[in-house]
């Protein structure tokens, strides 16, 4: 397993939202963070039917382009009942003609799940995989999954993306209720980082 010594990481995401959310978790680590849009860096094509396939598409692509250590995330939602759709396309949900729009996407998804024939609850998983990777190919592959429900109509103003509508096993409130820095510790890419911090970089008492 290969350690993070660089001075530099990149954040392979034009998603400012998860740029905050890393940057919060790495807030304790004394090295400098980018992100493709420091670099106008435009993003890659997702062609692979895989969270961890996208994952590497775009943290390779970062670390080619820029001669920095890049981590990549590609994360989503599989809902039980729509044979895990939609997967790695999560985000596509949310396109249309004005640009992402997530309130359209949960409006969308659930509808989807209406018109099948199950009752609820309506189970579903978000899952996170996270790639490092360096300019000289190298990577290191990370994941976290996260179980739970979708519930209608949707509670919380919090997070970004599907949250709202995401009530994790084992708790009342929502994703898009809990404080954004509690839900990190609990969220599929606070599992997934959990595991990349413990093998790929040095803690403050190394």
């Amino acid at each position: 397993m290969r350690k993070f010594s660089e001075k530099t990481l990149l954040l392979a995401t034009h998603n400012k939202g998860k740029i905050e959310e890393l940057s919060k978790l790495f807030e304790n680590y004394h090295f400098i963070i980018k992100s493709t849009l420091d670099f106008n860096l435009r993003e890659p094509d997702e062609t692979e039917n895989t969270f961890v396939g996208n994952a590497r598409i775009k943290a390779h692509f970062a670390a080619q382009n820029t001669g920095l250590p890049s981590l990549a995330d590609d994360s989503g939602i599989e809902v039980e009942c729509l044979n895990g759709a939609p997967g790695v396309l999560t985000s596509n949900w949310s396109e249309t003609k004005k640009g992402r729009n997530f309130e359209y996407a949960m409006e969308k998804l659930w509808l989807a799940i209406q018109s099948t024939p199950f009752d609820k609850p309506y189970k579903a998983q978000f899952c996170c995989t996270l790639v490092i990777a360096w300019p000289d190919g190298h990577d290191e592959v990370f994941e976290g999954i996260i179980k739970g429900q979708l519930v209608w109509p949707i509670r919380g103003f919090n997070g970004h993306g599907f949250d709202p509508m995401f009530q994790p096993k084992g708790y009342k409130e929502t994703f898009g209720e809990m404080d954004r820095w509690n839900k990190n510790k609990i969220s599929h890419r606070g599992l997934a980082f959990t595991n990349l911090i413990k093998n790929c970089f040095y803690s403050n008492n190394d």
